[in-house]
């Protein structure tokens, strides 16, 4: 078999990628390779649970151990008091701000053909997905179930950068709305809503079940949402 020809299938997939035809008019994409997107994409909001577990949950103090002295006394649970040197904790969240804005952009490189070129994670899901039979699916719900996830995850921004965000609302509205001394959001925000991410997200990869697109065929069926398409009035809750 010539050369060029054994390799055809690994070359049209880096080509047309997940999608059935990249220059169509109404696009569909291979939901294997949607899946197993969700599968790689799923480490960044279990990275970010356990972040904001140690956030919310953590100890604000860490003790030093220069300085521990028993002071013979115990509380009303019988355990020993110490007197302890201590400082207050401080986060640093770049290593967070940066993974999320990774996540924010591949939530809105998937939702076109032009800018899905340069999502590794589509490139990677493509390839391993293109030994198995595709189940094409159009594209509409899938961008309004990442549009879902992209607000998860501009609210979490907003979370470990409030000092910036409320410059930026404080120098458009040139009046100080949002203080920039303290965290003016709620920590069971976005702690809230990295777990309903994560279940989402599960869920799309383990059980093929997609919560935003299922949200998207009812808006349809009532008519708030304009857009339809081949699938969108499926309001089959089993698949």
């Amino acid at each position: 078999m010539p050369l060029k020809k054994a390799h055809g299938p690994f070359f049209t997939t880096l080509r047309r990628l997940w999608f059935q035809d990249p220059a169509a008019d109404t696009l569909f994409i291979n939901d294997i390779a949607v899946r197993i997107r969700a599968g790689i994409m799923l480490a960044i909001p279990l990275f970010m649970a356990f972040t904001l577990y140690d956030a919310v949950f953590g100890s604000n103090w860490v003790v030093t151990g220069n300085y521990i002295k028993d002071t013979f006394e115990t509380d009303f649970d019988e355990r020993i008091l110490y007197h302890v040197e201590a400082i207050r904790r401080t986060y640093d969240y770049t290593l967070q701000t940066w993974v999320l804005l990774y996540a924010l952009f591949e939530m809105l490189a998937g939702m076109f053909a032009i800018t899905a070129r340069f999502s590794p994670t589509i490139y990677i899901a493509s390839l391993l997905a293109r030994h198995h039979a595709p189940v094409w699916k159009p594209l509409t719900p899938k961008r309004f179930a990442w549009s879902i996830g992209a607000s998860f995850i501009a609210v979490c921004l907003v979370f470990f950068n409030p000092d910036t965000f409320a410059g930026w609302v404080n120098a458009v509205a040139m009046h100080e709305l949002l203080p920039t001394t303290f965290n003016y959001m709620p920590k069971w925000i976005p702690l809230v809503l990295v777990w309903v991410c994560l279940g989402f997200m599960w869920m799309e990869t383990v059980l093929g079940f997609c919560v935003g697109c299922k949200v998207h065929s009812l808006l349809v069926k009532m008519g708030v949402m304009k857009d339809e398409c081949e699938a969108c009035n499926n309001l089959s809750w089993n698949t």
